[in-house]
């Protein structure tokens, strides 16, 4: 009865893209995860030695993180790594949520958020890569279009993002920007 009434509660936290000064918050969160979400995070078992590095790491490449924040902790994160190798566009995702909060569509809104992300990035292709017991994972991705695939003893899918559409935005810089009378143009 307990369990249920813990997910029926809303997830009352801000979602937002992380900064430099979000790193420590970050890491703990990585290394709070239980074994079972690590394995779900990292595709396999990872300690805290290499979860620590894998942080620090996102934070020194350039990585987009977005991060659910409740309470000046990180509790839920969505990564978005470049793959500079393919020809189009392409980034890898991959998201975790701390396992108090599973269940309560964290992960849907930081999904949501990181293919905005993606698209004002130019990506124009997701990849994600998990285990095939990841079933929240592999849920998250079809609603969002991935065509899976089983490789190699994983799970594999592409997600394909349409152009970012500039007429969705009320207007457009340069119809702002009207030349000074002062400066010849």
């Amino acid at each position: 009865m307990e369990n249920r009434f813990r997910h029926a509660v809303p997830a009352m936290g801000a979602i937002r893209q992380l900064r430099p000064s979000d790193f420590p918050r970050f890491r703990d969160h990585l290394l709070r995860l239980d074994a079972r979400s690590r394995r779900d995070r990292f595709n396999g078992a990872a300690g805290d030695a290499f979860v620590s590095t894998y942080a620090d790491r996102c934070f020194a490449d350039g990585t987009t993180v977005v991060g659910y924040i409740e309470n000046d902790q990180v509790l839920g994160a969505a990564e978005l790594h470049e793959r500079p190798e393919e020809d189009e566009p392409t980034a890898e995702i991959a998201f975790s949520v701390e396992p108090h909060l599973q269940n309560r569509g964290i992960g849907g809104r930081l999904f949501r958020r990181l293919i905005a992300q993606a698209k004002g990035l130019g990506y124009t292709r997701l990849h994600v890569t998990t285990h095939p017991d990841n079933a929240a994972m592999k849920a998250l991705a079809r609603r969002h279009a991935a065509k899976l695939s089983f490789e190699d003893g994983e799970t594999v899918g592409t997600i394909e993002l349409g152009p970012e559409e500039e007429s969705a935005l009320p207007f457009s810089f340069a119809a702002r920007v009207t030349p000074s009378p002062l400066v010849p143009a």
